[in-house]
């Protein structure tokens, strides 16, 4: 037992001294006063945890690692294999401290201990690997939401070293990036990764490296064709219903203009819930509310109907009560006695001239005249009723009748209608879908 605590003991004694720890100020970069230390970075993807289009941000979680030189923690061996170790060392040794630009919230993961790994070769060289969440902004442009691809991307530097100080660069290149096949989201296919990186200036502070994680995604257009497109198609094709149902049946074409229009507005209400208070147009939005329009122009197009009616009703016992009153009664004898009424009012004074040979006489009831003539000189008679209008009066309400036909003849209006209100919204699709898709 006493070896064994002697031998361990020895072993820890010998790694401090390789490592020299204690013989160093660590507060200081390598190199300090020098030129730029060149810290080369990679990363592998673990997963893309969620997008947020209301916060407009995404989570992410990676294997950040960092490659540096420092000749300070050099150390000689006969097998030239390098020394691991966990993040108790990391807190004595310098490193560098790199932040993720546009983060939200950030940490790194601990269970079942911090995971941080430290690596040490002979020559000097450091890789510091960490597993880390991070939750950034995304500036995301809704304009064509959801037929819309979003770029986003991480950010990462320095926070205290300038490029003078500090020369953050990706490792390999575009290969200093790697993901796992197996990411995947529910609501957005993944285009492309890549690298890039440039200088970012502050006025305070001045020029540092940048490096950034771009990736590309396009959103899967299904989930809203079922959830949003074609329930709305289906309220305006059901707004239609109502131009086949008969004029007279107010409460059925009433009731079914007004459920279109509330189920249209609670397809809006709810896909707005789940997006930023953004003040300019999405895709969505035009497809929506044209359709509403659509349903709403189908609930007007029964009022104007419907009011139409009545005016050609009202107007229709107008003209039955003033040919009633402008009648002109005349006697005619015949063989028989016949009465003749005319009460459309387009007979004009050459229909009345057809019976000037006849004799016209008041119109007397039966019952009088035999109280007033035992014996009438001409039993057989004809009483016709006329309603006498000038020639010009009757050519100009016939123009006007032919002018309104279309107006005044309610089913005419729900006939073209039904034709209108398709072939308008057949159009409105192919336009809407060439420019977005």
């Amino acid at each position: 037992y006493v070896w064994r605590l002697y031998v361990t003991k020895s072993r820890k004694m010998k790694t401090e001294h390789l490592l020299k720890v204690d013989d160093h100020d660590f507060t200081m970069r390598p190199a300090f006063g020098g030129p730029a230390i060149p810290v080369g970075v990679d990363v592998q993807v673990e997963s893309l945890d969620s997008i947020s289009e209301v916060d407009m941000d995404f989570t992410m979680t990676l294997y950040l690692r960092h490659y540096w030189k420092d000749e300070r923690l050099s150390f000689t061996s006969s097998t030239n294999k390098s020394m691991t170790f966990d993040g108790r060392l990391v807190k004595k040794i310098w490193v560098p401290d790199v932040f993720f630009v546009h983060s939200k919230r950030s940490f790194i993961h601990d269970t079942t201990t911090d995971n941080i790994m430290l690596r040490v070769f002979p020559d000097g060289h450091v890789l510091y690997s960490l597993r880390v969440t991070v939750t950034a902004a995304c500036n995301m442009d809704f304009s064509r939401f959801p037929l819309d691809s979003q770029t986003c991307s991480l950010e990462l530097e320095s926070y205290a070293y300038t490029d003078e100080d500090l020369m953050l660069y990706w490792k390999s290149g575009d290969e200093s990036l790697s993901t796992d096949d197996r990411i995947s989201l529910s609501q957005f296919l993944i285009q492309k990764f890549h690298t890039t990186s440039r200088l970012a200036f502050y006025s305070s502070t001045g020029w540092y490296n940048r490096l950034y994680i771009n990736f590309t995604l396009r959103r899967h257009i299904f989930f809203f064709l079922l959830q949003t497109y074609f329930p709305a198609t289906l309220m305006v094709m059901l707004s239609w219903v109502s131009f086949w149902i008969d004029r007279r049946a107010v409460p059925a074409r009433v009731s079914l203009g007004i459920t279109t229009v509330l189920t249209m507005s609670t397809i809006i209400t709810g896909v707005n819930a789940s997006m930023p208070r953004v003040s300019y147009i999405k895709a969505v939005d035009i497809y929506l509310w044209v359709s509403f329009v659509f349903v709403f122009l189908s609930v007007l197009e029964y009022a104007a109907v419907n009011y139409l009616s009545t005016v050609q009703d009202r107007r229709e016992r107008k003209m039955r009560e003033r040919a009633r009153s402008q009648s002109l009664p005349c006697t005619c004898g015949m063989s028989q006695t016949r009465t003749m009424t005319m009460l459309d009012g387009t007979y004009s004074e050459a229909d009345t001239n057809s019976l000037a040979g006849y004799t016209e006489e008041p119109m007397v009831p039966e019952e009088e005249q035999e109280e007033m003539h035992e014996v009438p000189e001409k039993p057989e008679h004809m009483v016709v009723h006329l309603s006498v209008s000038s020639e010009s009066t009757t050519t100009k309400k016939k123009k006007s009748l032919r002018a309104l036909n279309i107006i005044q003849n309610t089913h005419a209006i729900d006939k073209y209608s039904r034709m209108i209100f398709p072939g308008s919204y057949i159009f409105f699709n192919l336009i809407y879908w060439s420019v977005y898709c």
